[in-house]
């Protein structure tokens, strides 16, 4: 048994639920592909999101697949103007820009 097996009896025992009814590969899986394709914060929240709608009676595997699906499309909607998107790098200066005179000096 591992430290995750032990944790999720553990943590299951607390809130009442049966361990067989976690389904750990499913929920690691979600993780890391949300993860690596949206961002690291992303995955416990997407976690627990599944777990809302598996509460509230959606198939864990349905729901697992439709949200892995978003992830692995996933471009953030976000504009380069909103305030909480980090503003992108500039590109390589213009060598025809005055800070850049053409020519020997």
């Amino acid at each position: 048994m591992t430290t995750a097996d032990r944790w999720i009896a553990a943590a299951s025992a607390e809130l009442g639920l049966d361990p067989a009814d976690v389904p750990v590969r499913t929920v690691l899986d979600l993780a890391r592909v949300t993860a690596h394709q949206v961002e690291r914060p992303a995955a416990p929240l997407t976690a627990f999101l599944l777990g809302l709608a598996v509460g509230r009676g959606a198939d864990s595997s349905d729901a697992a697949a439709r949200i892995e699906r978003l992830a692995t499309t996933w471009s953030d909607p976000a504009s380069p103007a909103d305030p909480a998107t980090p503003a992108q790098p500039a590109g390589p200066a213009d060598p025809a820009s005055p800070a850049h005179p053409a020519g020997p000096s």
